[in-house]
């Protein structure tokens, strides 16, 4: 067997030996590896589970040492959803993708048995296309041999160490070595079974991993005394704190926050997940055993409010809705409690009506506060039917008569954004002292200020500190929502990588709860829209993940569905686009949702230039101004839908970076599209120079979103037939074959795949394969 793998490895050419799972070849044929890599020379890749490298029996082959080791990340939210999909034929939901990336640690292996397991045992069913979980468990008796088998092998007090984990779940370290000795735990993370992390605080704290691991040892069938371990641990964790308050300055640069984000990039979303839901599952349940014991106003509020950000639990809700005793409580506490029965009548599906009924008959009872209550009716009925056209008159009734309340700052905040007024929806939470506004809601209204009048980076910076400061104070809703913040900045400034993160993070946590889950959805698209036009063709992206009941108009970018399927259908016919977005913003603005239409508008034009759009734009800028004027967009933009080439060039000669610089790297490539899909190549060719004049001038890192160019090539003879080898040969093979040398065929390749924004050489086969020069080449061969 050496002697034939030997020859086969000597042979001319690159060749390399792979050996994948290492730990689980034999001893026999690690000795023929072994004999063969020391005969050959060739290198050797090996993959094996970390705690073997550790290993004290390690295997012979690697005895010299490897030469070079990499870790390999877990894998994250957007894909564990593709592996989902591949495996179970149809995509999962958020909470079930998020539930089976928890509880594998982002493991592939364990991703796929969970989700096989899982539907064997009907504990994930397909329903409308997509893979739910019937109960709250994932835990099934077809799992036990996957989890004994990570157990393989250790030694009974580390058996009783991870035991102890599983009761205590996720605990300071100081603390767990009160209970589980140095040495065990020392052993247990060599063997990779302890995830090891660090939170805001700078508390290191220690959790089993994989978490399935948790849910066997929690289980039945491990017969050791469970009751006197639970009171050791319980005794020794009972002096933790449970909460928390530490300030940090956010005056901070935009290097700094994105900084510290890529550096959170390389932790685990799993464990940051499971971390930040068990603390949050303590505080849901301390919260309800108050209530359960005092089922006053004060302490349904305290519960609610956790709603309002975190996963629900229906029968909690709909139980302390019902069992309340609101004979006694603060004013303010009341009309908590009554914005939230409305809020929770709208997420039941009973309708706007039923809704504003609630806060009506709160109005009669309360007189008092009945401005309150007025203010929250219509912040509902702009949030799910229309904008008023005389917002500005009711707000100056409801101001007089109670002008210091900060409820109706807050919703006036709200409503001014909607419309498109970020320095009005500024002033409006800056009230000169008051009364208490919505909870958690006037960061969000700051950083989308901020960001609706062109003040980017500003709203980057102060999104990402108020997601730190809510992750520190266990709030979802601030999660949540200035995570919705920092990516629509980020995607912007053309950061996809660091907004595809962040919004990964929290997708890792699950669905939120019904006040923010709009905004869940709208990044669920927003994450999606990337792949959606990349692709060559229509395909399955997280966006199939938001809820399907939301309508195609909505007051925030990316809450309704409207812009994300225009692009998912792939009209790719420019006049067909432009009439089709028209009428959707046409739609947005009838609405009154202001902000919608101008960075729906704002996105159509730079995804495929067209006249319509571009019109509809101008104008409402024009009705609506703010602090970014965009006039180096829009007169670009005009000189592209003109097809005045010779302003273009005068224009972009002239421009200086701003705001909209990363829209106008991704206009001039949508430009491109749009002569490239009318085969208009005199057009195309222009069109790409521009790009390479501006890219050349102003070179940046980030590739700008447009539309694959489908079977249209932009490519000379040359390009295509170097690019159909590309799909499966490499640079010296076809510089072989062509008798050309390797930095031409690397230029060529380069050129290519920039043209048609290809994103890796098998998609640039694809495209090309089918082109007219490649199909003739073929036939007359």
């Amino acid at each position: 067997m050496a002697d034939t793998l030997a020859s086969r490895l000597s042979r001319p050419g690159e060749r390399v030996l792979v050996v994948d799972d290492l730990e689980f070849v034999d001893a026999e044929t690690v000795a023929v590896l072994d004999a063969v890599r020391r005969r050959t020379k060739r290198p050797m890749i090996v993959t094996m589970n970390e705690s073997s490298i550790y290993s004290m029996a390690q295997p012979a082959v690697l005895s010299p040492g490897p030469e070079a080791r990499v870790h390999l990340n877990p894998l994250r939210y957007e894909q564990v959803n593709e592996l989902l999909t591949d495996i179970l034929g149809a995509p999962a939901d958020a909470d079930t993708t998020a539930r089976i990336l928890t509880k594998s640690a982002g493991n592939p292996r364990l991703v796929v048995r969970i989700a096989e397991t899982a539907s064997l045992s009907g504990l994930i069913v397909l329903r409308h296309g997509q893979w739910h979980m019937t109960g709250d468990t994932l835990w099934n008796e077809h799992l036990h041999g996957t989890v004994e088998s990570l157990l393989e092998g250790l030694e009974p007090d580390e058996l009783t160490g991870l035991q102890a984990m599983a009761i205590a779940g996720t605990t300071p370290l100081d603390v767990l070595q009160q209970v589980v000795h140095s040495d065990v735990l020392d052993r247990l993370e060599q063997r990779g079974l302890i995830s090891v992390t660090e939170d805001l605080h700078n508390t290191v704290c220690a959790s089993i991993t994989p978490p399935v691991l948790a849910d066997y040892f929690r289980g039945q069938r491990v017969l050791t005394s469970r009751r006197v371990l639970k009171s050791r641990i319980t005794r020794a964790l009972s002096g933790l704190p449970q909460e928390s308050r530490i300030d940090l300055n956010s005056a901070d640069s935009l290097m700094r926050v994105l900084a510290a984000l890529r550096l959170e990039r390389n932790s685990d979303d799993a464990a940051t997940a499971r971390h930040f839901h068990e603390q949050i599952s303590v505080l849901e349940r301390q919260r309800y055993e108050r209530w359960d014991a005092d089922r006053s106003v004060s302490n349904a509020v305290a519960l609610l409010s956790v709603y309002w950000g975190s996963p629900i639990d229906a029968s909690r809700i709909e139980r302390v809705i019902a069992q309340t005793l609101t004979s006694e409580g603060e004013s303010c506490d009341l009309l908590f409690l009554a914005f939230t029965k409305a809020l929770w009548a709208i997420h039941k599906g009973k309708g706007l009506d039923s809704a504003a009924g609630v806060l009506r008959s709160f109005g009669k009872e309360r007189p008092e506060w009945s401005a309150e209550a007025e203010a929250a009716e219509l912040f509902l009925v702009a949030s799910y039917d229309r904008m008023p056209e005389n917002l500005d008159e009711i707000f100056a009734r409801l101001d007089d008569r109670h002008p210091e309340s900060g409820v109706i700052s807050s919703i006036r905040g709200i409503l001014e954004l909607y419309r498109f007024n970020p320095s009005a929806a500024l002033q409006a939470i800056q009230p000169p002292g008051g009364l208490r506004g919505i909870p958690g809601i006037e960061p969000f209204i700051r950083g989308m200020a901020l960001f609706s009048s062109g003040r980017i980076e500003e709203s980057i910076v102060f999104a990402l500190d108020q997601r730190a400061e809510a992750r520190r104070n266990l709030d979802q809703f601030g999660m949540v929502s200035n995570t919705y913040v920092a990516a629509q900045a980020l995607t912007y400034r053309g950061y996809f990588d660091d907004a595809e993160y962040l919004m990964g993070s929290i997708f890792a946590m699950g669905r939120p709860g019904f006040l923010v889950a709009s905004l869940h959805d709208a990044m669920l698209r927003l994450a999606g829209l990337r792949t959606a036009t990349s692709a060559i063709l229509p395909a399955a992206t997280l966006a199939t993940q938001a809820r399907r009941e939301a309508e195609d108009i909505g007051p925030l970018p990316g809450t309704a569905r409207g812009v994300y399927e225009l692009v998912a259908a792939r009209p790719l016919i420019p006049a067909v686009f432009d009439g089709k977005a028209a009428k959707l913003i046409q739609r947005q603005l009838e609405r009154g949702y202001i902000l919608e239409a101008i960075y729906s508008a704002l996105f159509f034009t730079c995804l495929l230039p067209g006249r319509k759009v571009l019109e509809l734009l101008r104008q409402t800028l024009k009705e609506h101004p703010s602090s970014t004027s965009h006039d180096q967009l829009l007169a670009i933009a005009a000189a592209v839908v003109e097809d005045d080439h010779v302003m273009l060039g005068v224009l972009l000669e002239h421009y200086e970076p701003d705001v909209d610089f990363y829209q106008v790297r991704m206009l001039l490539r949508g430009a491109f599209k749009r002569y490239a899909f009318v085969d208009d190549t005199i057009g195309a060719a222009a069109m790409d120079r521009a790009y390479s004049m501006f890219a050349t001038r102003f070179p940046s890192e980030d590739e700008p979103v447009a539309f694959s160019s489908g079977s249209y090539s932009p490519l000379t003879v040359r390009e295509i037939e170097i690019a159909a080898l590309a799909g499966h040969r490499s640079n010296p093979e076809i510089a072989e074959h062509l008798g050309i040398s390797i930095r031409t065929v690397e230029s060529h390749v380069s050129n290519a795949l920039r043209k048609t924004g290809s994103p890796s050489r098998t998609a640039l086969f694809d495209l090309v394969r089918d082109s007219s020069p490649f199909r003739e080449k073929r036939l007359s061969e």
